[in-house]
C-alpha cells in the first residue's frame, strides 16, 4: 500500500482507498449493565489525526491483509476481523455476490482504547459501498455501522459528537477550533470487556461507599461548554473517564506515565477509552510539540495529533 498514490475519485481501476480516524473519549460515564449485558454510557468523542487506511480491490472472495506501524499482536485476518464483518454485512444487505480484497494499514494502536478496529470497519463500509456501486446513503451506512460495534458509527461520522446508549446513538457536538493532544501508546493492548469487568467488580466491592449512580448517564455541561468555546484549559478541567481507575488497577505502570506527562507540561492526561493508550491535552500546537519531545527524551513513544478531524473518507 505504501507505493499507491492518492485516489482522486471514489473508485478507480486500482480500487478504492479510504481512511478513517482513531478517537479519544474526552468524557466517558459508564452506567449500569442492561438486560443484554451491555453498559449504558454517555461519552464525548473526538476524532483525531491518527488514521487507519483501507484499500479495497475487487476479488472473488472477501479477504484481508493487515500491515502497519503499530504492534499488530493478534489482529485476526479471518471472519473475526471487524473489517471483514463489515464487508460481509454490506454484501448481504445489498445482495452483492462478488468479493473484495481488503488491505489495511494500521497506525492506531491495537486494543489501545482508540477505536482502531472500528475505524477499519467504517472505512471498509465506505470503500465497499464505492467499489461495488451500492450507493447507500449515510443514514443506511450508519445503521450498518451500529450493527458492527458501538464505536463504528462515530468512526464513520468523525468530528466531535456525543454518544449515548452503548455509545452508538450519536448527536453532534459543537466544537470550535483545534485541540492538540500527545498520545503515549503501549505495546501491550488491553481487553475492553476485562476493563469493564474490573469496573463492575470495583463497584460491587465498594457499593456501600460509592454514591448511587444516575440511572441515565450524561455528559457534563462543562465538557460541552469547553468544546463550544474551543478552550483547552476548560476541557482539561472537565476530562473524565470512568474506565480510567480500573485500567490503572490492571496496568499500574500507566499511573507513573500520567504523572510524567502532567509534570512535563500537559494540561491534563487521561486514559483513552478502555486503555492503555494515554492522551495528554496540550494548550496549543507548540506546547504539544514540546511535550512530545520531552516525553520522547524520557524514553516514551509519543505522538502529536490534533482534533477534531473528519470521519471515514475516500482519498
Amino acid at each position: 500500500m505504501g507505493g499507491i498514490g492518492p485516489v482522486s475519485l471514489a473508485a478507480s481501476d486500482d480500487g478504492v482507498r479510504v481512511r478513517a480516524p482513531g478517537k479519544i473519549n474526552v468524557f466517558l460515564e459508564v452506567g449500569d449493565v442492561d438486560d443484554e449485558g451491555y453498559h449504558e454510557v454517555a461519552t464525548a468523542y473526538q476524532a483525531v489525526s491518527l488514521y487507519e487506511e483501507v484499500w479495497a480491490t475487487e476479488d472473488d472472495e472477501i479477504t484481508v491483509e493487515v500491515t502497519g506501524t503499530v504492534v499488530l499482536g493478534d489482529v485476526p485476518v479471518d471472519d473475526r476481523n471487524l473489517a471483514v464483518r463489515a464487508a460481509r454485512l454490506l454484501a448481504q444487505t445489498t445482495g452483492v455476490r462478488t468479493g473484495v480484497r481488503l488491505e489495511i494499514r494500521k497506525t492506531v494502536p491495537v486494543a489501545g482504547g482508540m477505536g482502531g478496529g472500528s475505524a477499519d470497519a467504517a472505512a471498509t463500509l465506505v470503500a465497499c459501498d464505492a467499489l461495488w456501486g451500492t450507493g447507500l446513503g449515510s443514514a443506511e451506512l450508519q445503521r450498518l455501522a451500529a450493527r458492527l460495534g458501538a464505536d463504528v458509527p462515530f468512526a464513520l461520522q468523525g468530528g466531535t459528537a456525543i454518544g449515548t446508549g452503548r455509545g452508538d446513538e450519536l448527536s453532534p457536538a459543537l466544537a470550535r477550533g483545534r485541540f492538540d493532544w500527545v498520545l503515549v501508546p503501549h505495546e501491550e493492548g488491553m481487553s475492553t470487556p476485562i476493563v469493564y469487568g474490573a469496573l463492575d467488580e470495583h463497584r460491587r466491592r465498594h457499593a456501600v461507599d460509592i454514591a448511587p449512580r444516575r440511572r441515565q448517564p450524561a455528559v457534563d455541561a462543562d465538557v460541552l461548554h469547553a468544546l463550544r468555546q474551543g478552550d483547552a484549559g476548560m476541557l482539561a478541567a472537565a476530562l473524565r473517564n470512568d474506565l480510567q481507575a480500573p485500567a490503572l488497577r490492571l496496568r499500574p505502570d500507566l499511573a507513573a506515565i500520567l504523572e510524567t506527562g502532567e509534570r512535563a507540561g500537559a494540561l491534563a492526561g487521561i486514559v483513552s477509552g478502555s486503555g492503555p493508550t494515554l492522551a495528554f491535552l496540550a494548550a496549543d500546537e507548540a506546547s504539544a510539540i514540546d511535550l512530545r519531545v520531552t516525553l520522547s527524551a524520557a524514553g516514551l513513544h509519543a505522538l502529536h495529533v490534533h482534533g477534531p478531524v473528519q470521519g471515514a473518507r475516500t482519498i
